[in-house]
């Protein structure tokens, strides 16, 4: 008969799933009950220390809703969203780098023309981003889906507003790229903002004197047909917080120069009503297949 000591104990459980059929998910939940074991020997876990753990989670599962995921946001702060994210995209062989979607990509992207002020209603320093997706080698893609979203001027996202269903989205659209590979649009400068802090990974944050704050960024997925989904930010030139992002977002690459201007017009050709700052962005995208993650809880809309 096995027994069940620190170390017996193991391999035991390890056994108990050698009968899995799919050889993925086999290996994926053995590796996870040995890292899992090890970390208990390694601590020396106690009963209070596992019994906070559980409550941990369940709470941190309770935070869930269908706009707010407090699980994407504990993978974020522990570096596991990044990690992720760089053993998938080893190679970019010049492509654009890749970083974290984070919790606030709601899947209610909608079709917006080009030019359009996607922060209308907002207050803020204006500004305008005009943007091209090609391939590898600059040809450019035409048809492309490509969703932004960003925080306001006060650092929040449309989602974690009271009167988000009622009012719908803002600093949020899908523009598709024209011929030439590019879209433009107007909208405000974001900020640098902390992440939700009224949760259990907030409380983490705050017990370890760990800051919450994200240097400002405007997010960018763009899913074209043959090609590898693209999820990324780019981030402002100049925040305080660019070597500091609490969820470790930043690659130098995704760093762009927001030029300051004062021209009457935007590149648009219509009145830009006072000073306004200009974002230039060029993104390449790598051949391959597959689809962008859906957010936890909700469904995407299909490409237009």
């Amino acid at each position: 008969m096995t027994q069940f000591n620190d170390a017996e104990l193991t391999t035991a459980v390890i056994r108990s799933f050698d009968q899995t059929p799919n050889p993925r998910v086999k290996f994926l939940l053995q590796e996870l009950v040995k890292s899992l074991h090890d970390y208990v020997r390694r601590t020396d876990l106690t009963f209070e220390e596992w019994d906070y753990a559980i409550d941990f989670l369940t709470r941190t599962g309770q935070k869930c809703t269908d706009i707010r995921q407090e699980f994407i946001l504990l993978s974020d702060v522990l570096g596991v969203s990044m990690l992720v994210d760089a053993v998938n995209h080893r190679n970019r062989d010049g492509a654009t780098e890749t970083t974290v979607l984070g919790p606030f990509y709601v899947g209610e992207h909608k079709v917006t023309p080009h030019g359009a002020d996607i922060s209308a209603s907002l207050p803020g320093e204006r500004m305008f981003v005009q943007s091209r997706v090609t391939d590898l080698k600059g040809k450019p893609l035409a048809g492309v889906p490509v969703d932004i979203w960003h925080a306001d001027d006060d650092g929040f996202y449309d989602s974690q507003k009271p009167d988000y269903t009622a009012q719908g989205p803002s600093s949020r659209a899908r523009f598709i790229t024209d011929a030439d590979g590019r879209f433009y649009f107007r909208t405000i400068v974001p900020c640098s903002y902390p992440i939700p802090t009224d949760g259990p990974v907030g409380q983490m944050i705050k017990q370890t004197n760990r800051h919450a704050m994200r240097p400002a960024h405007v997010h960018f997925l763009v899913n074209a047909k043959g090609y590898e989904p693209l999820i990324t930010h780019v981030f402002m030139d100049g925040d305080k917080y660019l070597d500091s992002d609490v969820v470790f977002g930043v690659k130098d690459e995704l760093i762009a120069t927001i030029e300051k201007r004062t021209d009457p017009v935007m590149p648009d050709g219509k009145s830009a009503d006072g000073p306004w700052s200009l974002m230039t962005y060029e993104f390449r995208l790598k051949p391959g297949g597959g689809m962008a993650p859906a957010p936890l809880g909700t469904k995407v809309a299909e490409d237009a």
